[in-house]
């Protein structure tokens, strides 16, 4: 067998080594049965199968050996470690997978002083280099950088450009062999591609004494799309510079491409445009939402802090280039007519409602009404934008937002209406139609394409127009039956600020779990689509920042859901294997934890189960409704670790299903409140709470549903001026026999803020 040496193992069956694909193995030596993603586990950190330092998801699931649940994949793992002293080749834990793989016989070892010897080319050389650098930094073997041809048998690692490579931009071949390793590819684009699988296979080769042993192998390589984006929004939080390479270097190690760079909205204008320097003297900052905030006085100016940030143009070249060296390109979002309240505070005779516009850049999350106006003055201003924007992105598509246009504020505008009726538009939904247009042509003009939301589709578009279907697959479908390219970015699938998982211990994001199988399974050309494929450039996946704050958790948000999306991306259709994949997921986490990545390891968590006294998290319980529901950072303190609540914003209600209320005798709850920072527009006005008995309000709990008498009340005063967690004294409950499901609700006076539980504890 090329992957495994199995022979004392009877009727084993072998592995597709080409598609990487686990087929069954028999159910009596297994332990039989099916089991959820979640309980899922690969143990291939196990010593004799990976690498060491994931052995602990081997142990956390020790029954393991004798477990009685496995997948086939998850138990060909456990029996790989459990039946020693098998000698034992595991199929190369590359991710995304290659297109073709083929496992021969023996490979090269690596030791210091191993030659990398480049072609031609100063790209070549510079390929050359960040190989050898990361494998000095993962493995700690110093190989040498070398120009010319390679001696035969010599043993080096030989990277260059070759007509006789694989046809197809971006693809390559990798050899490795006892007498080298060798890496071609039509274009250098493909040539990285193959200098980064070389470099996953070193980051997981066995290690003899001072020498790494990589597998001989023959790999022949293409991505499935040419679009595999990830989308960072650093309008609603400014990420450094250096995180923004950062993030991009973890990209490129995925094969990932194409980064869109969200770099305005409501809440920010994070880019440095000189013509208009108000739109960062005043755009970029903004005073956080909540009492917290309020209080956070700067001693410099007397006032509320700034929060807030931007990227200088030399910050910003500096930034391009480097994603040039790592084959990525940058879409940068600038974000109009809408979602541009930012720069309307800046400049406010470029709205369509200059008196409706708040004084400063506002904190709330969610749609405003203010639209950019449609006179010639702003649109000079929207092209003196452009034009800063093109000289700094040498790209050839351009983000113009274009999405939840609300179109109120040029229906009420006496100046857009003049507009409207001078230039022939019917109605206020028209007017989005000709902004686009005229956005479209101007930037082809300038040899760029306009790209946008789905909502520019209705709009009405010019033939070079790009199209990110975010409402689902229907835009995708109706823009490529219209002849626009397309990319499939669709919420929730692939929008990276839901929770991951439901541990308490998950970072603020949106409520609902999309977890990395979740991702995994998407489709690219589900059903009609299928049909028009040609016009599918790919997919992306969105991180959204409004509850994302810091870089830490934009990283744990990303990662390992966008290794599922490069090989949704970049790995044929037919040969993505879900238990694959995540058998080859820890040597990944080892990857992750060499290279300082902040991840998320909770496709191997264990289910919680909270025994009936201990303590309840609000991510334990059940939201009454799933309306909008968040997980939601408290505001306070402003330095150090904050409470995360989970919370249904237009409904804060929280239920404890199956409470044995038999023993319980007492209930305490810890609360905290968050500020009520969401423009949801009419949907404010349905939002309704019990009249409170006192000024600060009470926690009602209920049994058996949330009308009638509480059975205890639990006043909010001792938390009232307390802008983090208070534990609300102990109140005693009634004597009820049996199983009950328990309601939880805030009688309070008013919307804002808004009080969440975040735990509760019964006790005997």
């Amino acid at each position: 067998m090329a992957a495994l040496l199995l022979n004392q193992v009877p009727k084993l069956q072998r592995i597709d080594v080409a598609g990487i694909r686990t087929k069954t193995l028999p159910r009596s030596r297994l332990g039989g049965g099916e089991v959820t993603a979640r309980e899922r586990v690969a143990a291939a950190g196990d010593e004799g199968v990976g690498s060491g330092s994931h052995a602990r998801y081997g142990a956390r699931f020790a029954a393991g050996c004798l477990g009685p649940r496995r997948t086939a994949a998850a138990a060909l793992t456990v029996l790989l470690a459990c039946t020693a002293p098998l000698a034992v080749a595991v199929t190369p834990a590359l991710i995304p997978a290659p297109a073709h793989l083929e496992v021969q016989g023996e490979g090269l070892t690596l030791r210091d002083g191993l030659e990398i010897r480049v072609g031609a080319g100063r790209e070549v050389a510079a390929i050359g280099r960040y190989l050898a650098a990361l494998i000095r930094a993962s493995r700690g073997i110093a190989l040498a950088l070398r120009s010319g041809a390679v001696a035969p048998g010599a043993g080096a690692i030989d990277l260059r450009l070759d007509a006789d490579a694989p046809a197809g931009e971006e693809s390559y071949r990798l050899e490795i062999a006892p007498a080298g390793a060798r890496v071609t590819a039509h274009d250098p684009h493909g040539l990285f591609y193959g200098a980064m699988t070389l470099w996953q296979l070193a980051s997981s080769a066995p290690r003899q004494g001072t020498e790494l042993a990589l597998p001989g192998l023959r790999i022949e390589d293409a991505p499935r799309f040419r679009w595999r984006g990830l989308m960072l929004d650093s309008a609603r939080h400014f990420q450094s510079p250096e995180f923004v390479m950062r993030y991009i270097d973890w990209m490129a190690l995925h094969k990932l491409n194409v980064l869109s760079w969200h770099l305005t909205d409501d809440q920010g204008w994070r880019l440095e445009i000189r013509k208009y320097p108000r739109l960062t003297s005043v755009g970029a900052w903004r005073v956080p939402a909540g009492r917290a905030a309020q209080r956070d006085i700067d001693p410099a100016t007397g006032r509320p802090r700034l929060y807030g940030g931007f990227y200088t143009q030399a910050q910003v070249r500096r930034i391009v280039a480097h994603a040039r060296a790592r084959y990525v390109t940058i879409v940068p979002e600038i974000d109009l007519p809408a979602h541009a309240t930012a720069a309307l505070v800046a400049y406010p005779t470029l709205a369509a409602q200059p008196a409706e516009l708040p004084r400063a850049v506002p904190a709330d999350w969610g749609t405003y009404p203010h639209l950019l106006n449609i006179d010639e003055a702003t649109f000079r201003f929207v092209e003196d934008v452009l034009d800063e924007v093109m000289a700094l992105f040498p790209g050839p598509y351009l983000h113009v937002g274009g999405d939840e246009a609300v179109t109120g504020q040029w229906q009420a505008s006496p100046a857009v209406r003049a507009r409207m009726q001078e230039l022939g538009i019917p109605d206020a939904g028209g007017v989005q139609g000709y902004f686009e247009r005229r956005l479209g042509d101007y930037l082809s003009a300038h040899g760029r394409r306009l790209a946008g939301w789905d909502e520019i589709v209705a709009a009405g578009l010019g033939a070079n127009a790009t199209v990110l279907s975010w409402r689902g697959v229907r835009g995708a479908i109706v823009a490529a039956q219209a002849g626009h390219d397309t990319v499939l970015a669709p919420d929730p699938l692939m929008y990276l600020d839901h929770r991951q998982g439901a541990s308490p211990a998950e970072p603020p994001g949106r409520g609902a779990v999309i977890s990395t199988a979740d991702l995994y399974h998407f489709e690219v050309l589900p059903g009609e689509l299928a049909a028009l494929s040609q016009h599918v450039l790919g997919v992306q996946a969105n991180l959204w920042t409004e509850h994302v704050r810091t870089e830490e958790r934009a990283a744990y948000m990303t990662w390992p859901r966008a290794a599922a999306l490069a090989e949704v991306a970049w790995s044929p259709q037919a040969s993505r294997d879900w238990d694959s994949f995540l058998a080859r997921l820890p040597a990944e986490f080892d990857r992750y934890r060499t290279l300082g990545i902040h991840y998320s390891a909770d496709v191997f968590a264990p289910l919680r189960h909270v025994a009936p006294f201990e303590r309840h998290m609000s991510q334990d319980l059940r939201t009454c409704t799933d309306k909008v529901v968040l997980n939601l950072e408290d505001d306070a303190p402003r330095v150090g670790a904050r409470a995360v609540f989970l919370i249904d914003i237009e409904n804060p209600c929280w239920i404890l299903p199956a409470a044995d209320l038999t023993q319980a005798r007492a209930l305490t709850v810890a609360v905290g409140q968050v500020p009520f920072n969401y423009q949801i527009g009419r949907d404010r006005d349905a939002i309704r709470f019990d009249a409170p008995h006192t000024a600060a309000g009470e926690l009602e709990v209920r049994a058996d549903g949330c009308d009638g008498a509480p059975l205890a009340v639990l006043p909010l005063a001792p938390a009232a001026d307390n802008d983090a967690v208070t534990v609300l004294p102990r109140v005693a409950l009634p004597r009820l026999a049996g199983s009950h499901e328990l309601c939880l609700r805030f009688a309070q006076p008013g919307l804002d803020p808004l009080w969440a539980i975040d735990w509760l504890q019964l006790s005997p």
